[in-house]
C-alpha cells in the first residue's frame, strides 16, 4: 500500500547582516568604539567625520538609463551605478539628536603605568645574595605568582617544570629554601600557597605584641576552627578571655588576603565602566540620553564616489574597470549597511532603555529599590515589539548612569512573588528587605534562615526557608554561623 506523506517544515534563519546587527547591539560603548575603529580601518569606502556631499550628484547622476549602449562590454543590469550615486543612497550621515548626550570623555583605553608585578618582584631579588641556581629558581617562582599574589602549585610540580622547561635539576628542599626568600618580598604575603600561609607570613612580619602573638597561634595552630568561627573552642584551646580573642581577630581582619591585588603597577588594562545611557530628573520628569560616543559621524568616501563618477562618464568600459567597480560596489554595500546598522543599533538601544525607564519610573524617581516592579525580559520585549533576545543583549551588557550611581541594566529585572495581600512584588524588593534585616541583626547571635523566614512572613512576605537560603546565597551572604562576631 502506497502512503504519501506531506510534511511542512518552517525554519527561520538569520542573515549574516542580522547576526552582525545583533552583535553590534550587544556591544557596550567602549567595545563599540573598537568595532567602529576596526570597520573604518578595513573598509576604505567608509569614513568618519562630517562631509557635505556636492549637491550636483542628483543632477549629474539621476536614475535614468545610460545614454550610451555598452551591451557589448558591461550591461547596466550587471552594475547599476546610479544606485550608488544618488544622494539618497549616499547620505552624509550624522547620528546626532536631542536624545544623545555630549561626549567629552577620553576615548582611549587607559593603561596602568609602571613596571609589571613580576618585574617588581624580580627587582627585589637583586637585593639578595643568590647563586646561579637559586636565582633561576627564585625567578621561576616569581613567574608562577598569580594575580592574587599566590603560588598555587605543589613543590613537586615546580621541580618537574624547572627540569623540563629550564633544565634546572634540583630538589624540593632547595625550592622550599628559595621560596622562603620569596616570602620576604613585598607586598607581605606574596608567594604564599594558600590563605593560611599568606596570613601567617604577614603576621610574622608584624611587630610582636600579645595580640599578634595570639593571632599567629590561631592561624598556625587552629586555622580550621578560626574559619568556622568556633570561638568557644578557641577560647578554651588557648585559655584566653573573650576580649583577648576579639583583639587577636582584629589583627587578623586587617591583613590582606590578596597581596597581589594591592599592586597597581601590573601593566594591565584598567577597566572603566562607561555608562551607555544617562537618566536625569528634570522638573520632576525622567530624561534619558544615550552616550554620544554611540552616535558617530559617518559618510561614504568621496573618493569612491568619484571612482563611480569616472566609470559612468567613461565610454569605453573594460573588463578591468568592471572588476574595479565590482570591488567598489562591495565596499559601498558594506559601508551603507554599517551606517544603517549603527542607526538601527542606536534606535534599538534608546527604545529599549526608554521602555525600561518608564516601566521602573517609580524607582528612578526615588532611588528606593523597594519601588522596583517585577519585570522580566518578555515584559519589555512585548512593550516595544522586539524579540526577547534583543532586550537581553541590551540588558546584559549595558550600564546606565542614574542619580543613584551607575547600574548594570539587568539589575532592574526580577521575577515576581505574591505578598500576603496577594499583590505581585519584586524578588529584588524581598532581597533588599532580607539584606536590611541581616545588616541590623545582633552579630553575636546571627539570625538563622528559619528565623529570617519568620521575620519576612511577619513583614508580609510568606516565603519558605529554602527560598530565604537561595536569596541569601545570591546576595553573597554567608550562613548565620559564619556571620557571627564577638
Amino acid at each position: 500500500m502506497l502512503k504519501q506523506h506531506l510534511q511542512f517544515k518552517l525554519s527561520q534563519k538569520l542573515s549574516p547582516q542580522q547576526i552582525q546587527l545583533m552583535k553590534l547591539i550587544q556591544l557596550p560603548t567602549q567595545a563599540f568604539e573598537q568595532r567602529l575603529k576596526q570597520e573604518l580601518e578595513e573598509n576604505p569606502a567608509l569614513e568618519g567625520g562630517s562631509e557635505e556631499l556636492e549637491n550636483d550628484f542628483d543632477t549629474d547622476f539621476d536614475n535614468s538609463n545610460d545614454e550610451y549602449d555598452d551591451s557589448e562590454t558591461i550591461g547596466n543590469d550587471d552594475i547599476n551605478v546610479d544606485d550608488y550615486l544618488s544622494d539618497d543612497e549616499i547620505p552624509d550621515y550624522r547620528t546626532q539628536a536631542n536624545n544623545y548626550s555630549s561626549d567629552d570623555e577620553e576615548k582611549t583605553m587607559p593603561y596602568a603605568s609602571g613596571t609589571s608585578f613580576t618585574q617588581h618582584l624580580i627587582s627585589q631579588l637583586n637585593t639578595y645574595r643568590l647563586d646561579e641556581e637559586e636565582r633561576e629558581i627564585a625567578e621561576f617562582l616569581v613567574g608562577s605568582v598569580d594575580e592574587s599574589g599566590y603560588i598555587r602549585r605543589s613543590l613537586s610540580d615546580i621541580m618537574d617544570d624547572l627540569a623540563f622547561t629550564q633544565s634546572v635539576y634540583t630538589s624540593e628542599e632547595k625550592i622550599n629554601k628559595v621560596l622562603k626568600i620569596v616570602h620576604q618580598l613585598d607586598p607581605a604575603g606574596v608567594g604564599a600557597r594558600n590563605l593560611q600561609e599568606c596570613l601567617s607570613i604577614q603576621l610574622h612580619r608584624k611587630e610582636k605584641t600579645p595580640d599578634t602573638e595570639l593571632a599567629i597561634a590561631i592561624i598556625d595552630e587552629a586555622f580550621d576552627q578560626f574559619t568556622k568561627k568556633h570561638y568557644d573552642k578557641l577560647i578554651q584551646k588557648f585559655d584566653i578571655s573573650e576580649i583577648q580573642l576579639k583583639d587577636a581577630i582584629h589583627e587578623i581582619e586587617h591583613l590582606n588576603p590578596k597581596p597581589g591585588g594591592s599592586f597597581s603597577g601590573n601593566n594591565r588594562i584598567v577597566e572603566h565602566v562607561v555608562p551607555d545611557f544617562a537618566i536625569r530628573i528634570v522638573d520632576g520628569e525622567l530624561e534619558l540620553t544615550l552616550n554620544g560616543r554611540n552616535a558617530p559621524e559617518l559618510h561614504v568616501s568621496r573618493e569612491y564616489n568619484d571612482m563611480l563618477k569616472g566609470y559612468k562618464e567613461s565610454k569605453d568600459k573594460s573588463q578591468s574597470q568592471k572588476d574595479a567597480v565590482i570591488f567598489i560596489k562591495q565596499k559601498l554595500d558594506a559601508a551603507k549597511w554599517f551606517i544603517e546598522a549603527i542607526k538601527q543599533r542606536q534606535q534599538t538601544l534608546f527604545i529599549t532603555m526608554s521602555a525600561i525607564m518608564h516601566y521602573q519610573s517609580e524607582y528612578f524617581l526615588t532611588g528606593d529599590e523597594r519601588n522596583l516592579k517585577p519585570m522580566i525580559l518578555k515584559d519589555i520585549a512585548d512593550e516595544i515589539s522586539m524579540d526577547v533576545s534583543t532586550v537581553s543583549r541590551v540588558a546584559n551588557s549595558k550600564y546606565v548612569d542614574t542619580p543613584y550611581g551607575t547600574k548594570l541594566i539587568k539589575e532592574f529585572f526580577s521575577e515576581s512573588m505574591k505578598n500576603d495581600q496577594g499583590e505581585d512584588v519584586s524578588t529584588r524588593e524581598i532581597k533588599k528587605i532580607l539584606e536590611t534585616v541581616i545588616e541590623e541583626e545582633e552579630k553575636r547571635k546571627p539570625l538563622t534562615d528559619d528565623t529570617l523566614a519568620s521575620i519576612l512572613k511577619d513583614k508580609g512576605y510568606p516565603i519558605a526557608r529554602r527560598t530565604v537560603a537561595k536569596y541569601r546565597e545570591q546576595l553573597d551572604i554567608p550562613v548565620a554561623r559564619l556571620r557571627k562576631k564577638i
